[in-house]
């Protein structure tokens, strides 16, 4: 492993994560606006990949734009929300009835994909990140699965980092339904391949030619790693330099943040 040294090339794309690398909640972190200044300068080909299945490509174009990035596209953006509707798409029919536990964004892409929002008779059960949950909710939810319904889960992330420190996220929510339904979710988003294909699909490259920049060992970097995507681990999210040492799966590469990881990029493509 290498730490804030030289990448060795050629990197022909970028896949980052979003939350703890690029912003933290609604606050970008160091070296942004430099970050995507570099890509669209040296025409670097990128998408962003994101376990938060709460909004919709589109929210996060907009989200970039108020914080000073433009020219984004939706097809810049994959989420396990994208992922997850995906998966359903290939299991399910339009037509089939959902319950889902989730931000309004996931709960429009179901729609939009052609699915009914239901609370009984649910064929399956979709959950991700949900800022309103109830406990009626998470009853529903678990008295579904029990009665059969499949249990699909957008990510196993059990928080996410915001300006406070590091809070719920969708994981924590699966691991309740878990315990309290007695069956196991079917994961989507990373660390699973479907993410980091559909990325390299968009981008066209090689996976020893992209570069995967995340927050997160057990999911940035060991989906990406499983791949044979080379590995950026950047010190401004989750992990801290002890979980680091202990973890068997290590990146290639550590950064403290964007700006090193800028200055060691530049060099490499």
């Amino acid at each position: 492993m290498e730490r804030n040294r030289k990448l060795r090339g050629p990197i022909k794309a970028i896949i980052s994560d979003m939350d703890g690398v690029l912003w933290r909640g609604m606050f970008a972190l160091p070296g942004l606006g430099e970050f995507f200044d570099l890509l669209f300068a040296r025409d670097l080909d990128f998408v962003l990949a994101t376990n938060n299945s709460r909004n919709t490509p589109a929210d996060y174009v907009r989200k970039l734009a108020k914080l000073g990035i433009a020219g984004l596209q939706e097809r810049h953006i994959v989420t396990s929300g994208t992922a997850t509707i995906s998966y359903l798409q290939t299991r399910y029919p339009p037509g089939s009835e959902l319950f889902v536990v989730g931000g309004d964004g996931l709960k429009q892409m179901v729609v939009r994909a052609g699915y009914s929002l239901v609370e009984s008779g649910a064929v399956a059960v979709v959950c991700g990140i949900d800022f309103d949950l109830t406990y009626g909710k998470l009853r529903t939810a678990t008295l579904l699965i029990r009665g059969g319904a499949d249990f699909i889960g957008t990510n196993p992330d059990s928080s996410f980092p915001s300006p406070e420190g590091l809070v719920p996220g969708a994981g924590s929510i699966l691991a309740l339904l878990e315990a309290a339904s007695g069956r196991a979710p079917i994961i989507i988003g990373k660390p699973r391949r479907g993410m980091f294909e559909a990325a390299l699909r968009t981008l066209g490259t090689s996976p020893q030619a992209t570069l995967m920049i995340g927050d997160r060992i057990n999911t940035d970097i060991a989906g990406a790693k499983a791949l044979g995507i080379r590995t950026a681990l950047v010190m401004t999210g989750v992990e801290t330099p002890q979980s680091l040492s202990a973890s068997e799966i290590q990146p290639d590469y550590v950064f403290a943040g964007l700006p090193e990881l800028l200055a060691a990029l530049a060099e490499a493509i």
